[in-house]
């Protein structure tokens, strides 16, 4: 909970916001067509593609009042070449069933308007810390509550560690963070190892995405001096066979007081990978006990194959 100060400050920086020239970089979308909630990644995928505007089911509404049991918003944030509602289409409703005022932004999109979570990261945070600053203004909370999948968790952490959000923040939520970058099996490090290599992944996938690569000059800033600040509890969610972050410590925070959670070692059947990671019930019951502590609850572990989902993936986003 967030204390007198605090509160004070983060309301002063939504009044001083207000008070500032309009930024050169369009606002953030904030998706609001209604749709329906989905079984998995790849079906959401298949629908965010014919329906960019499509809202997560029970996000984005801005005529939701916070309660007394769950006093701050939730924002969702979205990964590399998605969507708010490609990612959060199935954890959206069951925040909004738990109680909560929950949101989800579309971040980063490229010049041709076809892809999200594109930009480099920097902008992509600011364009967060927008939203949050006109989430808090329209809902009267006085902090929210981050969840990023992937580059997103990365936006997030920008965002409070680098921005100025740990005073509007009270808990960042990491799914398959990529803390300390991802090698990809090895295929990083050749990439940057080759002369131009690393700007043709950034002008095919986005630059957000080449400054994820294991070493980067972005991580190696972000991280410097440590990799949380003070007032945030920090949660990162991992698992030992993620197919993008290798090794898989690597989406784990190092600072003292992080609370660090691998999948399998509270589920050791449940094999999910990073593509199917926010649409794991074993994986979005520990985010959910994260932002809840109060209402915990031990997950349901549901075995999952390895491998499991990664391929209808991979072809609905092709």
């Amino acid at each position: 909970m967030r204390g007198p100060r605090r509160s004070l400050i983060a309301l002063v920086i939504v009044a001083a916001a207000t008070l500032l020239p309009p930024a050169a970089q369009a606002s953030p979308l904030m998706p609001i067509a209604a749709a329906p909630e989905q079984p998995d990644h790849a079906d959401a995928i298949r629908y965010a593609g014919a329906n960019r505007d499509a809202a997560p089911p029970g996000a984005n509404d801005m005529d939701c009042k916070p309660t007394a049991a769950h006093p701050n918003p939730v924002v969702l944030v979205h990964g590399t070449d998605s969507t708010a509602y490609s990612d959060w289409a199935g954890f959206a409703p069951i925040l909004k069933a738990a109680g909560f005022c929950v949101f989800a932004i579309n971040y980063g999109t490229s010049p041709d308007g076809e892809s999200n979570g594109y930009g480099v990261i920097e902008d992509s945070a600011a364009q967060l810390k927008s939203m949050t600053v006109s989430i808090l203004r329209a809902t009267g909370a006085a902090a929210v509550d981050l969840v990023g999948y992937s580059q997103g968790a990365a936006v997030a952490r920008y965002f409070v560690n680098r921005l100025g959000g740990a005073y509007a923040v009270d808990r960042w939520v990491g799914i398959a963070s990529p803390t300390y970058g991802g090698t990809m099996y090895g295929v990083a490090p050749v990439v940057q190892a080759v002369p131009g290599a690393t700007t043709v992944v950034a002008g095919e996938f986005g630059p957000g995405l080449a400054q994820l690569m294991a070493g980067s000059d972005f991580l190696d800033r972000l991280n410097a001096g440590g990799d949380t600040v003070p007032g945030v509890e920090y949660t990162s969610i991992a698992t030992r066979v993620d197919e993008v972050i290798q090794p898989y410590t690597n989406a784990l925070l190092r600072d003292p007081g992080a609370h660090n959670i691998v999948v399998q070692d509270v589920c050791p059947d449940t094999e999910v990978a990073h593509f199917t990671f926010t649409y794991d019930p074993t994986a979005l019951r520990l985010a959910l006990n994260a932002l809840d502590p109060a209402n915990a609850s031990p997950p349901n572990c549901v075995p999952v194959p390895l491998g499991a989902g990664i391929l209808d993936v991979v072809l609905a986003s092709h």
